[in-house]
């Protein structure tokens, strides 16, 4: 059988990690400065986190939801604590796309309504037609018959406010666009959705998949902007490469049997290691490693002639390159074993490890300074 090839694949082949340090099996040695799409938060083969995963493994590897799990509630104690949002309620799932199904569904349940809005360039994951296809009334009826979603202009409040109405269900944006090409929603923008919606009395999701976890220097990226959305995403960096995503849920929120489900979300393996991920984060500062070395970043990228409009939030950041200098990625790869992101056409996009040091950094810039010269 062969895969079914969808992906765009460099033909290195890595067999062992450490850090912000890949090798591939031809013991090349690579700087890590994308941590599969912003996964790797803490730094690969973290010590804490290996010996707790293999603790796990020699004790209960997974069990179904339908009981009890001590590690969920650690979970969601050590998470409402960090994040700044013990009041909150924590659903657990697999991944950013069912966490954001989850979200959808929920603001469907409480509102009735059917009207999503979201921003042009969004990128929420890639399942849609899962609820669609499942022939459960209780579970299906608020969230697929005649939905309909809006998109308009990130940081347009005309555009905005002319689509928004009494039928709008939510309004789901991202903290960071990173499919986008690392876009911020400026505060004030952030600030006027979370005004509307209330005004409306339709919810808001602030989908930080990727833009959450400590990424930005603060836990999520809207935090910057002060507003306390209904309803938060996260996924990604949760668990440090092992799948896990969640759902927070604003307090006055009331569940119901049934209303969620999930098969593998918040077992036994995915708690460890999303309590593993957090406790590494509290233990060695990563939030302030995060602005420190992203502050630093920034300024520096900002200082390189050829390199414009560069843009983001610690060490979640973006920058574009002239057409002519389009193969700098490539070349950062294969001529300077350093593995960077892209967004078309012409942005190189960071997401290391919350970890990064300074070193590191320099070795970048160095590099971009070499290849830009």
């Amino acid at each position: 059988m062969k895969l079914f090839d969808v992906y765009p694949l460099f033909d290195i082949t890595p067999v062992k990690a450490e850090a912000s340090w890949l090798w591939d099996d031809k013991g090349q040695k690579y700087l890590d400065l994308y941590g599969g799409h912003a996964v790797i938060s803490i730094g690969h083969s973290h010590p804490h986190y290996v010996k707790t995963l293999n603790q796990q493994l020699s004790n209960i590897a997974f069990y179904s939801n339908s009981v009890k799990n001590p590690l969920q509630e650690k979970l969601a104690e050590k998470l409402g604590q960090l994040s700044g949002y013990p009041d909150y309620q924590l659903f657990l799932c697999n991944s950013g796309a069912e966490a954001n199904e989850n979200a959808l569904k929920l603001a469907s349940f409480v509102t009735g309504r059917k009207k999503i809005v979201a921003f042009k360039k969004a990128f929420h994951g890639r399942t849609s037609g899962a609820v669609a296809a499942t022939d459960n009334p209780k579970i299906v009826a608020p969230f697929n018959a005649g939905h309909q979603i809006v998109f308009v202009p990130m940081n347009d409040e005309a555009a905005f406010d002319a689509v928004m109405d009494n039928q709008v269900a939510a309004v789901i944006i991202e903290g960071i666009q990173g499919v986008g090409g690392i876009q911020l929603p400026t505060n004030a923008f952030l600030q006027h959705l979370e005004k509307t919606c209330k005004a409306f009395g339709a919810l808001l999701i602030l989908d930080e998949i990727q833009s959450g976890y400590g990424r930005t220097g603060k836990f999520f990226a809207h935090q910057f902007s002060g507003v306390k959305p209904d309803l938060i995403t996260m996924a990604k960096g949760m668990g440090n490469g092992f799948p896990i995503g969640g759902v927070l849920i604003e307090g006055s929120i009331k569940p119901w049997s049934g209303m969620l489900g999930t098969t593998f979300g918040g077992n036994y393996l995915a708690a460890a290691a999303g309590l593993a991920v957090l406790e590494v984060m509290e233990n060695e500062q990563l939030l302030n490693n995060a602005a420190t070395i992203g502050s630093y970043l920034i300024a520096e990228l900002k200082k390189i002639k050829s390199i414009t409009d560069v843009r983001g939030e610690g060490l979640m950041i973006g920058f574009d390159l002239p057409e002519e200098k389009k193969s700098v990625r490539n070349d950062l790869l294969f001529k300077h074993h350093i593995f960077t992101g892209e967004a078309k056409p012409n942005t190189i996009r960071l997401l290391p490890s919350l970890a990064m040091t300074r070193k590191e950094a320099d070795l970048l810039l160095n590099a971009l300074k070499e290849e830009l010269a």
